[in-house]
């Protein structure tokens, strides 16, 4: 099979693994710079091109795109959908899961267990919204951030209310979240592939921290997930319609609670922790799945 990886750098760990895990099944790996690709709007054959020459003849299109470029990835990624190039994730799904708000309305719709979340612009009552999670100590997010960037943990109510009142300032939108203390500052990232969970591990935040994020100094280890924890990994990544999902799950009191589904997750922190050859079942999948215009909008059904 010929197969495309949507990435800015072919340096990068988990595109590095992906290329080797290919090549070793035999496979036609091409790493391709996603700003790097221009493409033509014609109704009967859509084109991409890439350093002067168009891109075709593949079967399958692996996209790890950044959350920055978000926007023109999904773009580039939906080309290739068009040109029936089978996609790992569809451009709608990046999409949907790339949105804070929108995420979360979808898994609450579909009664996946989540800490009690507010949304909010530019509210005139903040104690109100304070009120609404339950009070502090509380963790308030951007939702423009990514990777544990604009994510605050607030432990009184007047810190509370001057971080809300400080990004009310900036004009972006904020994500006010119960704190699951219960959690000690750790959560449980679930790697699912093709509707199955094959690999989990422990991500631990330095002590005194909150996030648990790897390039934060958190720390990775293996760990036995319950099945309700990997029923829901499998439900989350099911209803954002992504075949290949981090699913971060937080282990409350009253069971697992579904912080984020990653439509790009990271190969170096689940594969170093858990020894498993990660990349090699992402493409054991694409060989299994991979069909011509296989794209429909995937996750109506919970």
């Amino acid at each position: 099979m010929k197969i495309a990886i949507l990435s800015r750098n072919k340096r990068l760990y988990s595109t590095r693994r992906l290329v080797e895990a290919g090549e070793a099944a035999g496979h036609e790996m091409h790493v391709i710079d996603t700003l790097r690709c221009y493409m033509s709007m014609v109704s009967h054959k859509p084109e991409i091109h890439f350093k002067g020459e168009v891109l075709e003849g593949f079967d399958a299109v692996i996209p790890r795109i950044g959350a920055s470029i978000t926007h023109y990835g999904t773009a580039v990624l939906r080309q290739f959908e068009m040109m029936g190039v089978f996609p790992v994730n569809e451009s709608v799904a990046i999409s949907r899961s790339r949105d804070k708000l929108r995420s979360s309305q979808l898994l609450s719709r579909k009664g996946v267990g989540l800490p009690i979340t507010g949304f909010a612009h530019s509210p005139d009552d903040i104690p109100d919204l304070i009120n609404m999670v339950r009070g502090a100590p509380l963790v308030i997010k951007m939702l423009e951030g990514t990777q544990g960037i604009g994510v605050v943990l607030a432990e009184t109510r007047k810190a509370a209310e001057s971080v809300i009142e400080a990004f009310m300032g900036l004009n972006v939108s904020v994500m006010v979240q119960e704190y699951i203390k219960e959690a000690g500052g750790a959560d449980i990232r679930c790697f699912v592939v093709g509707g199955k969970v094959i690999a989990a591990m422990k991500r631990q935040a330095l002590p005194g921290e909150f996030r648990s994020n790897l390039h934060r100094g958190g720390s990775a280890s293996l760990i036995r997930i319950t099945p309700e924890e990997r029923a829901t990994a499998v439900r989350a990544a099911r209803i954002m319609g992504l075949n290949v999902a981090g699913v971060d799950i937080l282990r409350s009191n009253h069971g697992p609670l579904v912080m984020e589904v990653n439509s790009s997750p990271g190969l170096e922190g689940i594969e170093t922790s858990t020894n498993k050859d990660v990349a090699s079942m992402v493409i054991n999948f694409i060989e299994k799945d991979a069909r011509p215009y296989r794209t429909q909008t995937k996750g109506s059904k919970g």
